[in-house]
């Protein structure tokens, strides 16, 4: 796969395009507006994604390390271009601009990643973003984990490493309120992908997301194993004045809650990790 960096001239954009290229990454240039005719590690660096393209016509993807005022404009110009893979690892992107891109992805069969995502690496092969690639911390295996925290991919990644169970793919889809890609659109991925038995899912309290992760394994649509662990449990013991730290934990009333959702996960077969170190134990179970 042929990949682009968007803003690949800024600290976070070149650092992660170097980690990238280490990886096996197949990154062929980068873009950022007034800085057309450099170059980072190597790459050439273009103004605008429509002269990357006639640059590298088999740019399948592009990473976008763009500040968030200007994240739309960016994603829009990749939509606009042909890229059928969009990763935005951008934070605090205004949510009028995170909910016109959703649909202007939908509408053009575009897969979009994000925003405030870490990336997501097939192990041992690939990766795009800043999702990290420490061998002590993804190995080769058959368990792929979709988290809505970066920080916490990684950290399950660690986990289950150290316990000898290797990943297949790993992915932060982000913590905001409106994404791109959610944990069902990733289920239905990893439903079909070879290299995967099982699916650890790292949740979160706010939103309905699990839920509906729930009903697509009632429903029959996703017949791997899966092990779930929802964060956030102490927020809601401790009562409303706790804030998480993603937009997306916001509890509403009846429903949302930790509680609710480890409940209809249960019920549809899905085993429940309490605590975050319990996972390894619940994946060697299944495998």
């Amino acid at each position: 796969m042929h990949v682009m960096v968007q803003g690949i001239t800024g600290k976070e954009g070149s650092r992660a395009t170097k980690e990238m290229l280490d990886y096996g990454t197949q990154i062929t240039c980068g873009v950022t507006p007034g800085k057309g005719g450099q170059e980072v590690e190597g790459k050439p660096v273009f103004n605008t994604v429509k002269e990357a393209v006639e640059f590298d016509n088999k740019i399948e993807a592009t990473v976008c390390f763009v500040p968030p005022l200007f994240l739309y404009a960016a994603a829009k110009e990749a939509l606009d271009a042909g890229i059928k893979l969009i990763v935005i690892i951008s934070e605090n992107v205004p949510v009028q601009d995170s909910a016109k891109l959703v649909e202007d992805a939908r509408e053009k069969g575009v897969t979009l990643l994000g925003p405030a995502s870490v990336g997501i690496i097939k192990v041992g092969e690939m990766k795009l973003g800043s999702i990290g690639s420490e061998e002590r911390m993804y190995t080769k295996g058959n368990v792929a984990i979709v988290s809505k925290s970066g920080g916490m991919c990684g950290e399950t990644a660690l986990l289950l490493s150290q316990n000898k169970i290797g990943q297949s793919i790993c992915v932060g889809i982000g913590g905001d309120q409106i994404l791109g890609t959610s944990f069902t659109d990733m289920f239905e991925v990893l439903e079909k992908d070879k290299d995967t038995k099982v699916i650890v899912m790292y949740g979160e309290i706010g939103g309905r997301y699990e839920e509906e992760v729930a009903k697509m394994i009632k429903a029959g649509k996703v017949t791997k194993p899966v092990v779930a662990f929802i964060s956030g449990q102490f927020a809601e013991k401790v009562g409303r004045e706790v804030a998480m730290g993603h937009a997306g934990a916001i509890l509403e009333k009846g429903s949302g809650s930790a509680a609710e959702k480890k409940k209809v996960l249960k019920e549809s077969g899905a085993l429940i990790a309490h605590y975050h170190d319990e996972i390894p134990n619940l994946v060697k179970k299944l495998i």
